[in-house]
């Protein structure tokens, strides 16, 4: 059964930078493709970033420019660069594993003051 395991959040000011880690471990088949989605209390989760086997990422238009998403296949890591983090950045971050969609890390709360 694989787990995911996120790390990294914290409290920071509007303006600063995090940066997110999120390690799959106990994966039986090859993972293909990692991401993040955030949720807000009350509100569904809703997708961050995610980036493909080969490469290919993708994010939501509230975080394109300020957010990089990056991948260590070797190590079954994914990686979230957030700069210029803003209030509406704050949430309890997930990622996921393709292709053990459904399964999700305890996640990690990102806050951002104003």
């Amino acid at each position: 059964q694989v787990q995911l395991v996120e790390s990294g959040g914290g409290l920071v000011q509007a303006g600063e930078s995090l940066t997110l880690s999120c390690t799959a471990t106990g994966a039986t088949i090859p993972i293909n493709g990692m991401g993040w989605y955030r949720q807000i209390p009350g509100k569904e989760r809703e997708m961050v970033a995610r980036i493909t086997d080969a490469g290919t990422t993708n994010y939501a238009h509230s975080v394109r420019g300020r957010f990089t998403i990056a991948r260590d296949s070797g190590k079954n890591t994914v990686l979230l660069q957030m700069n210029n983090l803003k209030p509406d950045d704050t949430a309890v971050y997930y990622c996921y594993a393709l292709p053990y969609w459904g399964t999700w890390g305890q996640g990690t709360q990102v806050t951002v003051s104003s």
